[in-house]
């Protein structure tokens, strides 16, 4: 068993903040030591925490359109490492929408994994929460000017909106973002999973 594999195991027997997860803790990622790219979202969804799969849901199907990956290379798990802020499913809050990710657990795991990913060229960091751990102050002051600036934290990051349909608005008023940053990414993600 590798390092890696024991702090999988770990992580996977996490019960941090059981006593503030509505469904019960099931943390969700993918990760492996040979993993170029590593995409860093937020937290699971309900779907994803129902089938233990980072990214399976809509979100996940414009996620990975934007990188021009088909499931079974975005899946890969030794060319692809899948992270969240949280690992587990938060609940919904007042608005509908997801609860943001638990606060112990990005600070509890996060760089114990990335330590563990040696071969990581490129992290995608989706959506604020990502970006306000792995950025800290770097970041803009928005997740549109984040985007926006996004050449500026290139080679090591690439700053990405949450792909949700919340965001279909923003990216309507943006069409930078297909028009410049998604050709970008398609190329340095088709290089990193197919070398």
């Amino acid at each position: 068993m590798t390092r890696l594999d024991r702090l999988s195991a770990e992580a996977r027997a996490c019960r941090i903040c059981e006593a503030h997860l509505p469904l019960g803790p099931r943390p969700v990622f993918r990760v492996s030591a040979t993993a170029r790219l590593l995409v860093v979202g937020q937290a699971p969804g309900r779907l994803v925490h129902e089938t233990g799969l980072s990214w399976n849901d809509p979100s996940g199907e414009r996620l990975r359109g934007w990188l021009g990956l088909d499931r079974e290379a975005f899946y890969d798990r030794r060319r692809v490492g899948l992270l969240g802020i949280g690992f587990c499913y938060p609940g919904i809050d007042n608005h509908g929408g997801d609860k943001p990710p638990r606060p112990e657990c990005a600070p509890t795991w996060h760089r114990r994994f990335v330590d563990l990913m040696p071969k990581v060229e490129l992290t995608l960091l989706v959506g604020v929460y990502a970006q306000v751990f792995h950025l800290g102050d770097k970041r803009g002051k928005s997740v549109g000017e984040t985007v926006a600036g996004w050449r500026g934290y290139l080679p090591r990051y690439l700053p990405l909106p949450h792909p949700s349909w919340r965001n279909t608005g923003w990216l309507k008023r943006n069409p930078w973002f297909e028009a410049e940053l998604v050709p970008e990414l398609r190329k340095r993600v088709a290089r990193l999973v197919s070398e």
